[in-house]
Formats: structure tokens, C-alpha cells, sequence
């Protein structure tokens, strides 16, 4: 008997059924669990295709990262997506997904260029103030870990609000891992991590940011966190 051949669509009526599936769902569980099963090939391989079809190459990072960051831009706008007003689901991913690599191909164009039409007067004395800045930043960053894990439950008081703040904690500690991710695509890690809404990152992140900005304003003044009058909680 011949074989049946097998299907090459990747982005059917199947995964837009999953896609009105997960906006209509409120459990977080259940909505990870649909993105996982029934999403995420398809989103992977929409942004797989786009990139190398249009050949976008103002991008100073490599082609996972890239298509990490597409893909981490489509979940983060898939609550946008409306099957009535009759758009199909792989018409309207498919434009949302070039339109923001032309956007970012085009920043980084225009980023390029004018670095170009810089002149490069001083060069070994910003090279040494940027290494030196790199290991007072190193340092920093060593301590505001420790800062953050002794005080997380001081600035959150929701379990929630502390789960995701630890599992940015968590990040950070690994960042020499990850540090060639991008934000969108820490999200999604957060979000695994511990499966909440983007929405939920964002707050907890906002607030850490501005904790990280204090620290460092008294840390650049006086070589530890937490030694001037400064209220941090």
C-alpha cells in the first residue's frame, strides 16, 4: 500500500484553533501546557522561515537568538489576536513577525551608520574606561545578588510577587550562562519558571529596577549596598 504522505503545513487551522484556544483560557497551567503542545513548532518555524527568506542582517546576535526574540514577541502579543474579525492566524503572526525584525533590522541599520560617522579620538582611554567599568559593574552585580536574596520577602509581600522576583534571582545568579538572551526571551524562561503572566514579570521587574538603580547610585558612591541613608524598603 502506498504511504500517506506527510503533511508540510506547519501553521493550520489546527494551531490557530489552539491559538483562540489558549486566549480563551485563564488557567495558567493550561495555557502553558496548549502554548507547549500545539504553539510553539509553529511559532519556532514562522520565525525560522521569515529570517531566512528576508534575509535581515543588522542584528548583532546569531540567528537563535534572533528567532528566541520573534518567537518571544508572538507569545507576548498572541492575547491580541482575534479569529472573528476573520484575519487567519498565520496571515496575521506572519505580518506581526516581519514588521518587527524590518522595525529592529532598521534601528540597528540606522545604530550602525551612525557609529560609523564617529571618529575614534581617545580610543585606548575609552577601551580601558569601559573594561574598568565592566569589573566595577562585575563587582556590583556580585553584590546586589546577595543584597536581593537576603531582602526579596522585605520588598514583595505577595507569594506570587516573590516567586517570579526569585526566579529573576535565579536568572541573574546564572547570567554568565544566559547573558547572550535577550529580555523577550528571559520572559519565557520567567514565565516556566514560574508560570505567570507576562504581565506579572513586568511589575515585579519594574520594581526591582528601580532597587537596582538605587543600589547602584550608593555603590558607585560608596563601594557597598546599603551603607548610605538611602531608604531601600
Amino acid at each position: 500500500m502506498p504511504r500517506k504522505k506527510k503533511s508540510r503545513v506547519y501553521f493550520g487551522m489546527d494551531v490557530q484553533d489552539a491559538i483562540i484556544e489558549y486566549n480563551a483560557t485563564e488557567n495558567n497551567s493550561m495555557r502553558n501546557k496548549i502554548y507547549q503542545e500545539k504553539i510553539h513548532k509553529a511559532f519556532d518555524k514562522l520565525a525560522e522561515n521569515l529570517i531566512n527568506t528576508f534575509k535581515f542582517t543588522y542584528f548583532d546576535y546569531g540567528f537563535e537568538d534572533i528567532k528566541c526574540e520573534v518567537v518571544a514577541f508572538l507569545v507576548m502579543n498572541i492575547h491580541k489576536y482575534d479569529h472573528t474579525k476573520g484575519s487567519k492566524a498565520f496571515s496575521y503572526f506572519s505580518v506581526v513577525a516581519k514588521n518587527y525584525l524590518i522595525l529592529h533590522n532598521n534601528n540597528n541599520y540606522k545604530r550602525y551608520k551612525t557609529h560609523d560617522d564617529i571618529s575614534t579620538i581617545d580610543l585606548d582611554d575609552k577601551f580601558l574606561n569601559r573594561e574598568s567599568r565592566k569589573e566595577r559593574i562585575k563587582e556590583f552585580m556580585e553584590e546586589i545578588i546577595i543584597y536581593l536574596d537576603n531582602n526579596i520577602t522585605n520588598i514583595f509581600k505577595k507569594p506570587k510577587d516573590v516567586e517570579i522576583a526569585y526566579a529573576i534571582l535565579e536568572l541573574m545568579k546564572k547570567r554568565e550562562d544566559i547573558e547572550n538572551f535577550n529580555k523577550k526571551c528571559l520572559y519565557i524562561l520567567i514565565r516556566e519558571m514560574a508560570n505567570v503572566k507576562t504581565s506579572d514579570i513586568t511589575k515585579v521587574s519594574n520594581i526591582l529596577k528601580k532597587y537596582y538603580k538605587t543600589a547602584l547610585i550608593d555603590y558607585d558612591k560608596n563601594g557597598i549596598i546599603g551603607s548610605s541613608n538611602q531608604k531601600f524598603f
